[in-house]
């Protein structure tokens, strides 16, 4: 991505911010240029028409959030958005945890917005844990890197462990899961979509890059701890979303059993030939898990929403054909199946199941009659994302992109 053109775009977004004060349309209207510099310039345009995709609706939700600083929050969600597309388009170790850290820190002042004030309690609980989870996954990083040069076996152990802690604890995997279900539940629906949403994207990829660049002989022994992680979180959010009784923190667990889902993807790190498989089902997932939480957190804030709309949602979370959550699940089994770890995808296959309950509930609770209001354009927005794999199938346009996109950040496959 040309370094050039992104200064320009982070020019736009820090001037439409500040003007927004006076005029609010203007943090919008800078946020939307600044992403369709950011899209122009995207080496890979099939991920980023999907990032944009995803800002944009995240953008449009705000209106129905009347925040003490609208406006600026438009420039935090572009910033989030414009890290994004960057994270694939360079293999500088030093610039992909800096694009982690545009994206986390943003999320620190919108997890606090509300109307008519700010949520200060939720926010503290918030930042504390995502503090603790950048210096965790900082050092690991550094750690990992350090032995790429000088091997060491318990320090390659050491950063390994730390950065993957740091990763659940960032993005929600149980055990680290505790903030989650209390944050969800507190702060506002429309910030919790878009931290549920566009900020988990970055951690994976980061996490991803430098697990397959640092990886050495004891990788595939390591992924163990992963894998433990990943079916302790599966398990945890699921039974709790089962008998959670609260819209938003069925949504939490859900988020919490779905980044279970999620973690088994980073065992490649031990085969990086099968990355691009990976990458397909890691990304796609994070996509519809995007769309998902979006529409439905949007509708908890609108008191419901087009009962069709939600259903299709709550399809394509529990994998049914042929939705993108469908293709998500798939490919991350084809992963694991290379792998062969054919015990862990029963338990995927079991956790799937699992969830059908859950889901099935929510969108029945939340779904409405058809009404033409903010809520019903976002969800649709949100509905058509999931929708996109109906009409192209993932293995003729999404694997080679992902290919393309391992190369392009320097990883022989």
């Amino acid at each position: 991505m040309d370094l050039t053109m992104i200064m320009v775009a982070l020019v736009i977004l820090t001037l439409s911010a500040v003007l927004s004060y006076k005029f609010h349309a203007l943090g919008l209207i800078g946020a939307v240029i600044a992403l369709l510099i950011g899209l122009n310039t995207c080496s890979s345009f099939t991920y980023g028409i999907f990032v944009f995709a995803i800002g944009i609706i995240n953008l449009l939700s705000l209106s129905a959030l009347k925040s003490d600083i609208q406006g600026v929050d438009y420039g935090l969600v572009g910033l989030m958005a414009l890290a994004t597309m960057y994270i694939f388009n360079t293999s500088d170790f030093a610039l992909v945890l800096a694009a982690l850290v545009l994206v986390s820190v943003p999320t620190y002042i919108l997890v606090m917005l509300r109307e008519g004030g700010t949520n200060v309690e939720v926010g503290i609980k918030y930042i504390t844990f995502m503090v603790l989870a950048t210096v965790l996954f900082l050092i690991g990083a550094i750690i990992l890197v350090y032995t790429k040069n000088a091997f060491n076996g318990f320090l390659y152990v050491l950063g390994y462990v730390m950065l993957v802690l740091g990763l659940c604890l960032e993005i929600g995997v149980a055990p680290l899961h505790e903030w989650v279900p209390d944050v969800f539940a507190s702060a506002d629906p429309i910030p919790i979509s878009i931290i549920a949403s566009l900020a988990k994207i970055v951690p994976f990829i980061a996490a991803l890059w430098i697990l397959v660049y640092t990886a050495c002989d004891m990788t595939g022994s390591i992924t163990i701890f992963t894998v433990v992680l990943a079916v302790i979180s599966m398990f945890t959010g699921n039974i709790g979303a089962l008998t959670s009784k609260e819209h938003a923190r069925v949504l939490a667990y859900s988020t919490v059993a779905g980044m279970g889902y999620l973690l088994t993807c980073l065992v490649v790190a031990a085969k990086p030939e099968f990355l691009y498989l990976a990458l397909t089902g890691g990304l796609l997932f994070l996509f519809s898990n995007a769309a998902g939480k979006i529409g439905l957190f949007n509708a908890i804030k609108g008191k419901g929403a087009y009962s069709l709309l939600t259903f299709i949602l709550a399809f394509s979370f529990i994998g049914v054909p042929p939705l993108m959550g469908f293709w998500a699940k798939l490919f991350i089994l084809i992963t694991l199946a290379k792998m062969q770890y054919f015990w862990l995808i029963g338990i995927i296959v079991i956790n799937s199941v699992i969830s059908i309950p859950y889901y099935i509930r929510l969108a029945n609770e939340l779904g409405v009659k058809w009404e033409a209001n903010l809520t019903n354009f976002i969800c649709l927005a949100a509905v058509i994302i999931t929708l996109v794999t109906v009409l192209f199938v993932p293995v003729e346009w999404f694997v080679t992109n992902m290919e393309a996109i391992a190369h392009t950040v320097g990883i022989a496959l």
